[in-house]
């Protein structure tokens, strides 16, 4: 993809802006923030698990570009060079933010602190999980819905002679006091 005559210090201009790092760092953080909101929320979730999976197509396209740059850059080593340890530093980046994300979805309360301990557990997160559960957020419970079936104690409507002798009665005075 570069310019006949071109030694590749075109291809490592573009890559140094790293466009695609920020696009990534973007599509991780809308994901994060879609599994934050979303509390529990199966659709939000799928959502931010097809954005993650987007951009790590993205990302994989861009590395068989990379891989192709290195074959044309072949000529000169040092072209070559660099664009293999960027090739390197995105498959790593990648990697990490697959954790990251692989994480969140299993509900890690502290990413950072599963991230490390990770290692420990053969980077299973499900040996992970259950070794270290204090480290994972429980399911959240349903809200109850339903009437109690008892009046409510705050009934609108209701005058102030039945509220005060309500009142009374749970404070064990007798019924009038006047």
């Amino acid at each position: 993809m570069t310019v006949p005559g071109n030694d590749g210090t075109a291809a490592q201009a573009q890559v140094a802006g790293e466009p695609q790092a920020q696009v990534d760092q973007a599509a991780q953080a809308s994901a994060a923030a879609g599994l934050q909101g979303a509390s529990g929320d199966g659709d939000a979730a799928a959502r931010a698990r097809v954005d993650y999976e987007a951009a790590l197509k993205e990302r994989d396209a861009r590395i068989a570009e990379l891989e192709g740059e290195i074959a044309e850059a072949a000529k000169t080593a040092e072209g070559a060079e660099a664009l293999r340890k960027e090739m390197d530093e995105l498959r790593r980046k990648g990697d990490e933010e697959r954790v990251g994300f692989e994480l969140q979805l299993a509900g890690a309360r502290n990413v950072k602190a599963a991230r490390a301990l990770l290692a420990d557990h053969d980077n299973d997160i499900e040996k992970l999980k259950a070794a270290e559960p204090w480290l994972f957020s429980a399911p959240a419970a349903p809200a109850p819905t339903g009437a109690t079936g008892l009046p409510s104690a705050g009934a609108a409507g209701a005058d102030e002679s039945t509220q005060m002798s309500r009142w009374r009665k749970i404070a064990g005075l007798p019924e009038s006091e006047e």
